[in-house]
Formats: C-alpha cells, structure tokens, sequence
C-alpha cells in the first residue's frame, strides 16, 4: 500500500493497513458510550478542579497500593536513582511505550504529592479494567484529540483514497479533534488549579507511543514545559525501559532523572519554551539505553499482556 512518509512536514504516520486499522480502533474507542460517559464525567471533574471545587478522588496510599499490588504482580520491577523521585509537586515527563506507564509510574511515586494523569482519554479508558479502576481513583485530565493515524486517514481521504472515506467521515463525525480554545483553556485551567493545591502531574511529552526502546518520537510537544513554566514547578525526566512488549515477570525499569529547573514565565516566550523544550529532551535522551535488546527468556502471557495494556 502506497504510504505518506513519516518524515513529511505533517510527520503523519505511514499509511499502512497497521495505521488504518488503528485509526478504526480509535474511533470505535470514541463511538463507545462507556469510553464517553468516563470522559465526560472527567471533564466535568477538572471544570471543578479549575473553579478551585475539591474532587473526590481515591486516597493516595490506597491507589498506590493497588496498583503497586497488581503491577509488582505480573512483572519485576526496577527503580533507578530513587534520590530523585520527587516528594513536592513536579511535571513528571516521560517517554511513552505502552499504555501500563502511567501506572507504573503511579506504583513508584510517593502518595502525596497526588499526581494526576494528563493523557489521552480514549487509551485511559479503552478497557473495562482502565475504567473500573479509573472510576474509582479519579485522577484524571483527559485530553480529547484525533491520534496521528487517525488524522493519516483523514487526510488520505483528503487526497483522493476513496476507500478511506467513509471511516474519515466518521472519525470527523464522532471523534473531537481538541482543537477547540476552551478545550484548551480548560485543561490549563485545572492545571495551574492543581498545582497551586499541591499535586503534581504526569504526562508523555511525545504525545504518542514510542516505536522503539531506548528512543524518543520526536519533536517533544509543547505543552509538556509549558505547564511547568507558567505554574514555577520543576520538570522530572522519567525514562521507562523495557514496556514496549510486555510478558509474565518481565523487568521494567524506571530511571529518574534529576530535576529540571527552569525561569518561572506566566507568559512563555518562544525561546523559553524552545529551552526548556531542548533540556528535557536532552536529558530523557541521557536516561534511555543507548542500546536494548529484549531479554531472551520465556514470555509467558505475552498476548495477553500486550492486548491488557493496550
């Protein structure tokens, strides 16, 4: 199949039955009432974040708990540099290979400061276990948008591929894309209320999941420093290894990097933004293996496991 090349200036993932199948499994995502009504009852909780409200979200020690139970349950797990895990609000950024890394970053941080979880909201909640625990931590800013396969899509329907327009149509129809200000207004909103309570926020500065171990999707997003930069609160670099494909009692690392401390700008110019941009990158970049190779042993539940953190 005829593919857009991923290093055009739209940095649109190829074209191939993967992408489009992908695509149709983020709008059947979107289309779910249940995926809908989690979002939106998330999306209601950080408009009350915003307006200073207090959200009923699960005790901190108790949703550790949990979820240290059941990752430590089904994997081995390493954690490098604990010095620097962090015990005050922070930006926890970092790189993205599967859909268990909140959660595993959730099973290693302290419980207080509480960290909320800005990421996108159909891969939170695609999975019934996601929601069930989700609806009972809370914990959440959900971010609408279209993923780069869908917007691949879209825009092939665009160029003429005929057989790609009827699920563009649809993921045009049933799929927010995020563009909307006060979308966005709302999830700086929260933001800034969060952090001026005394949480801290995870995110995934590459705003989609990683090809490969060891490496980053580039170019890091905006707003990964943006918030850290308008709130006066350090950015700390988290390199994930080892989540890319997952199996029964696999290790996954966890490596912290040392805080990041940059100028405190209510308005960030572009230069700051570029700055803090290229610091964090660089060191994401110093934390990652410069080479991995899987471990060659037994991968029991390996099927399972992938299809479970999908």
């Amino acid at each position: 199949m005829t593919s857009f090349s991923p290093n055009s200036p739209n940095r649109l993932p190829p074209l191939t039955r993967a992408t489009i199948s992908r695509a149709r499994d983020g709008w059947l995502a979107g289309r779910d009432r249940a995926v809908r009504d989690m979002t939106q009852a998330a999306l209601d909780r950080a408009s009350a974040l915003a307006r200073g409200e207090t959200d009923d979200r699960a005790n901190g020690t108790l949703r550790r708990w949990v979820l240290r139970f059941m990752v430590r349950s089904l994997f081995d797990v390493r954690v490098e540099n604990p010095e620097n895990i962090p015990t005050e609000p922070v930006v926890l950024a970092a790189n993205h290979l599967s859909h268990i890394d909140p959660f595993l970053i959730l099973s290693e941080v302290p419980a207080f400061p509480y960290y909320y979880i800005l990421a996108d909201a159909r891969t939170l909640y695609n999975q019934w276990w996601k929601r069930t625990f989700l609806r009972f931590a809370k914990g959440v800013i959900p971010l609408e948008r279209w993923w780069k396969e869908e917007m691949a899509v879209i825009e092939g329907a665009k160029l003429g591929w005929k057989d790609l327009e009827e699920l563009a149509e649809a993921i045009e129809r049933d799929v927010p894309d995020g563009g909307s200000i006060e979308s966005m207004r709302r999830v700086d909103r929260a933001v800034r209320a969060l952090f001026a309570r005394g949480d801290g926020l995870m995110l995934f500065p590459e705003g989609r999941l990683g090809d490969k171990e060891g490496e980053l999707h580039l170019p890091l997003k905006r707003g990964a420093v943006i918030y850290a930069l308008r709130s006066g609160v350090p950015i700390v670099p988290v390199a994930l290894v080892g989540t890319k494909d997952l199996y029964f009692r696999k290790q996954l690392t966890i490596r912290f990097g040392e805080p990041l401390h940059f100028p405190p700008s209510k308005r960030p110019k572009p230069d700051e933004v570029q700055a803090a941009i290229s610091g964090l990158q660089t060191a994401l970049a110093e934390l990652l293996p410069d080479s991995y190779r899987e471990p060659d042993e037994p991968k029991l539940f390996r099927n399972e496991l992938n299809r479970m953190f999908w």
